[in-house]
């Protein structure tokens, strides 16, 4: 496939349709991963929430021929607490979705870059990818976009 060029940009107000059809194509190709992680969610849930966020969240669009066609959400994590051993640095989640007929031209890098520029312009001096392990191919997207394994996070069910 060749590149495409997104015009990338803030989110806004009108642009809540598009991360609605973004969000719940990104549920709906990862419940095909594992139904038992992951689910799809109320639409109108997700509309309320984007309604909610939209204007103060770090959500960045990427535009092609007018259309969102991706999305990259930054939420910043606190600092660690003094008690804490680790250094304290402000970090910053980063999820990336671009609908499926525009993945594989560039868009998500353009829009993992932007998400890069908007952390750091928020004091954010390290930014994570959390991908369950059997998401191989956002393992092998964000690798390719200079992520690389940071920590292990272990994790069992209670009960």
């Amino acid at each position: 496939m060749s590149e495409v060029s997104p015009h990338l940009r803030p989110a806004e107000r009108g642009d809540v349709p598009a991360l609605v059809r973004l969000r719940l194509a990104n549920a709906e190709r990862h419940v095909q991963l594992d139904p038992d992680v992951f689910r799809v969610p109320d639409a109108a849930a997700v509309q309320r929430h984007f309604e909610e966020v939209v204007g103060s969240a770090l959500i960045s669009v990427a535009e092609v021929a007018g259309e969102v066609v991706g999305m990259a959400e930054v939420v910043l994590l606190p600092p660690p607490p003094d008690h804490q051993i680790l250094v304290p640095r402000r970090g910053a989640d980063v999820h990336t979705v671009v609908l499926d007929g525009f993945r594989g031209q560039g868009v998500g890098a353009a829009l993992v870059q932007e998400a890069e520029k908007v952390a750091a312009a928020h004091g954010a001096s390290v930014v994570f990818a959390g991908i369950f392990a059997t998401n191989e191919d956002a393992v092998g997207f964000y690798s390719a976009s200079g992520f690389g394994p940071r920590e292990i996070l272990l994790s069992k069910s209670c009960g």
